[in-house]
């Protein structure tokens, strides 16, 4: 590790002031692909740079690579971001910001912050004349809405034997929640009162803001001020507009995968409209919102709450909602425990939606991942963290959802994220340590040193 450590002395402002340019690029991809894109050519031209070779996939994936054997071995990571409300963040959220010992930014930590540490662990490599596997590091572009970029690149490019994706947290991740996204909506639009309700950006995020406009009379909107009051300061505010009262409900986001970390607004809000409103007023979707999913994130009321001794418990989140007067739709998050079936899950639901004239569409889904915990790629981590940290990196589940359940139980996630602290991903403020990165960027290296001396 002494070439590595002399490596990043020599190079560390070079790589905060490139993650700066990187971070500059607003690649949300739930906005869209040609801002995505042009990171990714932001990045191959780095590569390239570098002295490294490159390939890009149609404008939605693409990798660089360094070694001249046979094995293929890689590393997987993505370059879309999900968006980031201004208002919310301390500091420019696309931008490099270091404080108080932290690096601030959105994608600094999922994942643009460990993509281009990965990208200068290989330039590290090529540097030090270290020869063996041919080790990639694989961009993608659209992680955050379902994986379809790792579709694209496989369909063209063959699956590395060995690979990890620093998308996550050490110690090793070897199984992954299956993770269903469902639209649930109505043929018609049956909201008499309500106007409009409209929260969430996206699929994977739990809701901080939702705002609905309503027609309603002064009685009622006495109530709902009453009902909103009771909730604290902050949590709801009350405009007059010329289409009707708006009520404005403010939570907090969080990674879909623990929506416990956050407060659903959409959530909050249809409690409060509902109560005072009544059902017919608000329209079936609005009324099951809140009798069928509510505050819970376990799915209890749905009939799906479960789990299993290896991954723990179902969580439900209700991401997005449209309601207005012509149509009802919202998006639900659920991430079921690696024991049971999609098809069980998804019947449940459809079930209960169907009672209230509902019908439920999946929109994507990712089949659950578990690996045995002696697979070769534990392995190699094993040996890379305890060369760098001393110790033994525990082994543990989680829902999220990365691109290791993409790789035919040949890779898991790997970092970058360590045990306290609060990196705040999905979240405004998205921030890593700056010395718990640097931690994960040498342990980064020895995994990729350890996939290029695989045999």
């Amino acid at each position: 590790m002494a070439f590595f450590d002399e490596f990043i002395l020599t190079h560390k402002n070079e790589f905060l002031s490139d993650l700066d340019e990187l971070l500059h690029i607003p690649s949300v991809s739930a906005e869209g692909a040609e801002v995505p894109s042009k990171a990714l050519e932001w990045v191959l031209e780095k590569a390239r740079s570098f002295g490294l070779s490159t390939k890009n996939i149609d404008g939605i994936a693409g990798h660089a690579e360094y070694g001249d054997g046979e094995c293929i071995c890689g590393v997987l990571t993505h370059l879309d971001v999900v968006s980031a409300n201004k208002k919310e963040w301390s500091c420019e959220p696309f931008a490099l910001t270091r404080r108080d010992g932290r690096l601030f930014g959105r994608g600094v930590c999922d994942d643009k912050g460990p993509a281009l540490a990965a990208l200068y662990c290989l330039r590290a490599l090529k540097e030090s004349g270290v020869s063996g596997n041919r080790v990639r590091v694989i961009f993608g572009t659209a992680e955050e809405i379902g994986m379809q970029d790792m579709n694209t690149y496989f369909s063209q490019e063959p699956l590395p034997e060995l690979s990890f994706t620093p998308d996550s947290e050490y110690g090793i991740c070897r199984a992954e929640k299956g993770i269903m996204h469902l639209e649930i909506s109505s043929e018609k639009a049956n909201n008499t009162s309500l106007m409009q309700f409209i929260a969430g950006s996206a699929n994977n995020v739990v809701p901080d803001t939702a705002y609905a406009i309503i027609d309603c009379s002064d009685y009622e909107e006495n109530n709902i001020q009453r009902l909103a009051d009771a909730h604290g300061p902050g949590a709801f505010e009350l405009q007059y507009t010329i289409d009707g009262l708006k009520v404005i409900a403010h939570g907090k986001a969080a990674h879909a995968c623990e929506p416990h970390k956050g407060l659903n607004a959409a959530s909050a809000l249809a409690e409060v409209i509902c109560h005072v409103l009544g059902t017919e007023a608000v329209g079936d979707l609005c009324t099951f919102i809140n009798y069928c999913i509510g505050k819970e994130t376990n799915g209890r009321s749905m009939g799906i709450k479960m789990r299993d001794s290896i991954s723990g418990e179902l969580t439900l989140t209700l991401s997005r909602v449209h309601i207005t007067e012509r149509e009802a739709k919202a998006v639900i998050d659920v991430r079921y425990p690696v024991s049971f079936l999609q098809e069980v899950v998804l019947y449940q639901i459809r079930k209960v939606a169907a009672r209230e004239g509902l019908s439920v569409t999946l929109i994507d889904g990712e089949k659950p991942l578990l690996l045995d915990e002696n697979a070769p790629i534990v392995r190699v981590l094993q040996n890379a963290y305890e060369s760098v940290l001393g110790e033994t990196p525990s082994l543990y589940t989680t829902g999220g959802g990365t691109y290791a359940r993409m790789l035919g139980g040949k890779g898991v996630a790997f970092g970058p994220a360590f045990d306290g602290d609060d990196t705040r991903i999905h979240n405004s403020d998205e921030s890593i340590s700056e010395d718990n990165f640097f931690k994960h960027f040498a342990v980064c290296f020895a995994a990729m040193k350890g996939l290029m001396e695989y045999s």
